[in-house]
């Protein structure tokens, strides 16, 4: 069946779920509530309501983000045909899952507390079934080649405790195997998404290695290959003021998302607002396909969208329960159904 046979009723379906997307006027409302407890009201009125009604207190918001999250992942996954355009969203969870796990591990056998909380069942694997296979040590049923990774990544913890390093060998896997399912599609659109992941994720590494003045000769380790942007352009970043980013990297759809960048003191502030630039960043390497009705990165636009406006909420409630400025939070926000 021609590609545009089998998604021409996935499209159709995603835009009869574009109600579960939260429009600008929502946002506004939140921002505009007093209090945690008006946005909240806000909230309760959209697709977020049946999950608000399960919360055990006013700050346990994240669970119902987390519910409304899992619950469009598992309705797409009913209707999509190639269900590794999910798989690909949903992987860099079961990766943060496993990062989870280790850390705890470590951290209990230096005599601390397991860290289970903070978990999701936002991946493609459920939390107990990973739980299960690091405590019995068995491995062979890991998926992403985490079968021989974990047991790597163990040894080494052994010998340096660097847990940065293992965090860097666990993401570049991640993005190993994220290309390689994209390439099993035959969806350019997938592969170019993924490698706007990498991007984004360099940029990052590069941001925070510049902040805390690492050697140049050790950032290279910390950049994943298979990006839009080469490793060794990236590298060249580094000998470059901040606000001469965005034009150097004039040939990609970066320079939007890079255009603010200057000298600044407060680097924590220039993270933040590189990180909506970036997430915005990725959502329009697969935004022209809003405009057909058959392009299967309909999926992929849509599953972004929904994650920034997991993020938006977030936010908005964040600021709310600590009183921040609306004019801060506003700031802070992501492109949703804009």
């Amino acid at each position: 069946m021609a590609q545009a046979e089998r998604y021409g009723y996935t499209v159709a379906r995603l835009r009869a779920m574009g109600h579960r997307l939260l429009d600008p006027g929502v946002f506004q409302r939140m921002l505009d509530a007093e209090d945690l407890q008006g946005a909240l009201k806000v909230l309760n009125e959209t697709c977020y309501a049946s999950w608000l009604v399960e919360m055990k207190s006013e700050g346990a918001f994240d669970e119902a983000i987390e519910a409304e999250l899992r619950y469009v992942y598992r309705e797409i996954e009913q209707f999509v045909p190639d269900k590794a355009l999910v798989t690909l969203c949903k992987m860099p969870y079961d990766f943060h899952n496993i990062k989870v796990l280790l850390k705890s591990s470590f951290l209990q056998k230096a005599g601390g507390n397991r860290r289970w909380d903070l978990l999701t069942q936002l991946g493609n694997y459920a939390p107990e079934f990973l739980i299960e296979s690091l405590e019995s040590e068995d491995y062979r049923l890991l998926p992403f080649g985490l079968r021989s990774a974990i047991p790597h990544c163990l040894a080494q913890w052994e010998q340096v405790h660097d847990i940065l390093e293992i965090e860097r060998q666990l993401d570049d896997l991640l993005f190993t195997q994220m290309t390689a399912l994209a390439q099993t599609l035959d969806q350019k659109g997938a592969v170019e998404w993924v490698m706007g992941r990498i991007d984004a994720e360099n940029i990052r590494n590069l941001l925070r290695l510049r902040r805390t003045q690492v050697e140049t000769s050790k950032v290279a380790g910390f950049l994943h290959g298979g990006g839009i942007i080469s490793v060794e352009r990236l590298l060249a970043l580094l000998g470059e003021p901040l606000e001469s980013w965005g034009r150097l990297l004039a040939y990609t759809d970066l320079t939007g998302a890079l255009s603010g960048l200057q000298e600044v003191s407060d680097f924590d502030t220039l993270i933040v607002e590189v990180e909506k630039a970036l997430d915005e960043y990725v959502l329009r390497v697969v935004e022209d396909a809003r405009f057909s009705s058959t392009a299967p990165e309909n999926v992929l636009f849509y599953l972004w969208s929904k994650e920034m406006e997991a993020k938006n909420v977030r936010i908005i409630l964040v600021g709310k329960a600590s009183g921040a400025d609306r004019d801060v939070l506003r700031g802070l926000l992501r492109h949703v159904n804009g």
